[in-house]
């Protein structure tokens, strides 16, 4: 097994992207953007097909993932078609502006994209920032564990998102890369 781990994440505000930043910071992966139409270069489909891991990103609207990231979805079935991921290793994200803001759709919604491949799920791994203590900035303060989930203010830039979300994105990259090289 190669050790290749992609990132294929779609942003509408920017907020994803710096999410997809941290996970390919600690993972050692390429990022790999769905665009505005919802699509990806070519390239980038031969890239999903070698990769040994897949990480899935999409911000939260309206309670699911974004159309465009819908549409690469879609478009996947392609390599469902020909079993082009079954068994690699897979992830997802997501980010919306509201604490809950219905992310765990999103993440279900991938999880089963993924097992639609045939791929095998890394959820999250980590203890939760759940105790009267806690601060925003901490480790999983959202405590999600199917998958990683981080929160932005809707009027916040990518650069004010919290520390402690990016963090625990690069600590999601760690864990899926670490998943690699124990199946290496």
């Amino acid at each position: 097994m190669n050790k290749n781990i992609v990132i294929v994440y779609h942003s509408g505000f920017g907020h994803t992207r710096r999410v997809a930043e941290s996970v390919a910071e600690g993972s050692g992966g390429t990022l790999l953007a769905v665009d505005a139409e919802g699509n990806i270069p070519e390239a980038g489909w031969n890239a999903l097909d070698d990769a040994s891991a897949i990480i899935f990103g999409s911000p939260t609207y309206m309670g699911n993932m974004s159309w465009q990231f819908k549409k690469f979805a879609d478009a996947s079935s392609k390599a469902w078609a020909a079993q082009k991921w079954k068994d690699k290793l897979a992830g997802g994200f997501t980010n919306s502006a509201s604490i809950a803001g219905d992310k765990q759709t999103t993440i279900y919604t991938m999880f089963t994209l993924a097992q639609q491949h045939g791929m095998l799920w890394v959820g999250m791994g980590m203890m939760p920032s759940n105790v009267k203590a806690s601060k925003r900035d901490d480790i999983n303060y959202l405590s999600s564990f199917a998958g990683l989930a981080t929160a932005a203010p809707a009027d916040a830039a990518p650069n004010e998102m919290s520390e402690g979300d990016l963090q625990t994105a690069f600590l999601f990259g760690q864990r899926v890369r670490a998943a690699v090289e124990r199946l290496s």
